[in-house]
């Protein structure tokens, strides 16, 4: 497996990604209003933000892969790492699929810090304490944004309410 051509391809890909959802998905598919009172709360801004991350991303990518030696790896995945990649995909699968049914119960801000912890833990996290302040600042201060500063509803579970 050469990781350079890798490297490359991974990033054509996401400036290809990138460049479709600039000009044809986010314009033709993403509904927006005229009459948006701030940038921040249009519905195109941020998938605007997110492809444009993306193809910088792909930018970066086909960058630092020219400039990186060809390095062929004859041996490939052991076994072993190959038995944990399909344990960590079925158990990112099995997070997903608790999520959905979490969701309308706990509500978003409570689901994504199960979600944001258990994907962290699942990978092999080297800074677990880290982790789990992240996991629970990050969605309290997004919520804290969205429900107050910018007045969008978020949804809220069945057990516990935020004000």
């Amino acid at each position: 497996m050469n990781v350079r051509s890798n490297q490359m391809k991974l990033g054509i890909g996401a400036v290809v990604t990138a460049v479709f959802l600039l000009t044809v998905a986010i314009p033709f598919w993403v509904s927006s209003p005229t009459n948006v009172p701030n940038i921040v709360l249009a519905p195109t801004f941020w998938p605007q933000i997110l492809a444009a991350v993306t193809g910088v991303t792909g930018v970066g990518l086909m960058v630092f892969s020219s400039r990186r030696r060809a390095v062929t790896s004859t041996s490939g995945l052991e076994a072993e790492e190959k038995g944990a990649a399909i344990f960590r995909m079925i158990g990112l699968a099995a997070i997903m699929g608790l999520a959905l049914l979490a969701m309308p119960r706990l509500g978003l801000v409570w689901t994504a810090m199960l979600v944001f912890a258990a994907l962290a833990f699942l990978v092999r996290t080297r800074h677990p304490g880290i982790v789990l302040i992240c996991a629970v600042a990050v969605p309290l201060i997004l919520y804290g944004f969205f429900a107050h500063v910018a007045g969008v509803a978020i949804p809220q579970g069945h057990f516990v309410r935020l004000p």
